[in-house]
């Protein structure tokens, strides 16, 4: 594992200017178990650094990334790892692992090809207050 991998373990990758995406991380922060997860705008340095170690296109992916030790995991699977990280009851959405993967990102690529219509856009990436910021990078 590299530097850069060990430096962001694990880290979740989203697009800063979804406001779908921008409340879904919200979530997690009010509903996760440890504060061990990371996060990064997909539009930050540290996302797009991340994009090009893990040799990740992000025209290709239009979805949320979780990187985690070596992995990457996108689209529903990214949800699914999510959950492991937040507190019952919210932690049982693994159980959507039991749904066959073509099924999830279709209805996974649904949303995120319509997020921007459905729940808007931002101007800017968020910024999150003093006390979180040390969970999200630059």
């Amino acid at each position: 594992m590299s530097n850069l991998e060990r430096e962001y373990q694990p880290v979740l990758l989203f697009d800063g200017v979804c406001n779908l995406c921008n409340s879904s991380v919200q979530f997690i922060l009010k509903n996760e178990k440890n504060q061990n997860l990371k996060f990064a705008a997909i539009q930050s340095e540290a996302g797009e650094k991340l994009l090009t170690h893990f040799k990740i296109d992000p025209n290709e992916t239009n979805s949320v990334i979780l990187i985690s030790g070596d992995q990457v995991y996108t689209a529903s699977d990214a949800v699914l790892k999510v959950t492991h990280h937040l507190k019952f009851p919210y932690s049982i959405g693994k159980i959507l692992a039991v749904v066959p993967k073509v099924i999830r990102n279709f209805f996974y690529k649904k949303v995120a090809q319509n997020r921007y219509n459905w729940f808007g856009k931002r101007e800017s990436c968020m910024i999150p207050t003093p006390e979180l910021r040390k969970r999200f990078l630059k």
